[in-house]
């Protein structure tokens, strides 16, 4: 495909047949400038499970699927991240099953001493934001129950973003009572 075939607008318009309810992201595969420094993050901080690793790549996973995180080098090995203000991944999204899970992982950053960037009540669900070692944005979050999702009179959803308490996630964890703080 030649340049200008590339940058021309796209014709689209809204399709009468949507796609099957069935889809689902199966996994990404991020290019890193060093696999070993990658892996002591997906793997060391968040948990990932090494499935298989080989020259230049490495493959990931929460129990046991054949990979949700491909990790590799072949274009970007000592690369640096893309420069502000040009296209690429804004961030990837790991769904956790539980709040309380998502807590979990909050501790595993706390004990890394890995920065939030932000975390946020999205009414549909919780979550926090964060940089991996190579620059990549990395949302954790997990879903509410789609009942409790919020809507609008007319049935519409009405999702926000709000202050994540932090200190209420946290207290997932164990088995005092919960207290809203500002933290």
């Amino acid at each position: 495909m030649d340049t200008q075939t590339r940058t021309a607008p796209m014709q689209v318009g809204p399709s009468d047949k949507p796609i099957d309810t069935g889809v689902r992201i199966g996994h990404v595969h991020l290019k890193v400038a060093d696999i070993d420094r990658a892996l002591a993050f997906y793997s060391g901080v968040l948990g990932f499970e090494l499935m298989q690793q080989r020259p230049g790549a490495a493959f990931i996973s929460a129990g046991g699927y054949h990979h949700h995180i491909g990790l590799n080098t072949w274009e970007s090995r000592g690369g640096s991240p893309p420069a502000m203000g040009t296209t690429g991944l804004y961030h990837l999204a790991i769904l956790y099953p539980t709040r309380k899970a998502l807590a979990g992982a909050l501790r595993r950053l706390i004990e890394a001493k890995i920065p939030l960037e932000g975390a946020s009540d999205h009414g549909v669900s919780e979550a926090l934001y964060l940089r991996d070692p190579d620059d990549n944005g990395v949302e954790l979050y997990w879903d509410r129950p789609k009942e409790q999702w919020p809507h609008t009179k007319d049935g519409k959803l009405a999702m926000y973003t709000r202050h994540l308490d932090l200190m209420n996630l946290l207290s997932e964890l164990d088995e005092t009572p919960r207290e809203e703080t500002t933290a």
